[in-house]
């Protein structure tokens, strides 16, 4: 196995311009309390790639940490675009298998209307079609269906004890692959939810 470039990190703070329609007036932060963190990822092809999360300037530390271990680890990860790219769809975004964090948008879930973690840039979704969320009967992204069967472990896929969640827990992250109702696989955050 080659060896990597070393692993880098750019932290920079963004602009209005710059989420797109992923933010918009009335959510419930600031362009001024995000930022873009460009970090190196290994991709499915086992070369070294840049992506970059738009989060909170909070988790910045926490998440340097995180892809830290995961290119150590050499996990892959398919690609990694701010969510404003796909015009802040997570349809769009979770369809293209990509790792995303903040979106100014309602949790996808039962019950009241409720800001989703990712609007507070406190939560990631990673590799989502190895990766799906279940609920209510559906599988998001669709082409994730080949995933649900979680015994089946491959490539990208986030498992209890894997490495991926390992990766979160040592920030203190939880996972949603613990929900028993509707598990997300894909989702890690800060708050647990």
């Amino acid at each position: 196995m080659a060896a990597l470039p070393p692993f880098h990190v750019v932290t920079k703070p963004v602009t209005a311009a710059q989420l797109g329609r992923s933010w918009r007036p009335g959510c419930p932060v600031g362009p001024s309390e995000l930022r873009s963190v460009r970090v190196s990822y290994v991709g499915f092809d086992g070369r070294a790639h840049t992506g970059s999360l738009v989060v909170n300037r909070r988790v910045t530390a926490d998440i340097a940490i995180v892809f830290r271990r995961l290119y150590a680890a050499r996990f892959p990860i398919r690609r990694m675009t701010p969510i404003a790219a796909y015009g802040g769809s997570d349809t769009r975004s979770m369809a293209a298998d990509n790792t995303s964090a903040f979106n100014c948008r309602y949790a996808v879930a039962p019950g009241a209307k409720r800001w989703s973690v990712h609007a507070y840039g406190e939560a990631i979704d990673v590799n989502t079609i190895e990766n799906p969320y279940l609920e209510g009967g559906r599988v998001l992204p669709p082409a994730g269906r080949a995933y649900t069967n979680r015994t089946r472990i491959r490539r990208g896929m986030a498992v209890g004890g894997g490495t991926l969640v390992r990766a979160f827990a040592s920030v203190g992250w939880l996972w949603g692959g613990r929900w028993s109702a509707s598990p997300d696989w894909q989702h890690f955050s800060r708050t647990g939810g």
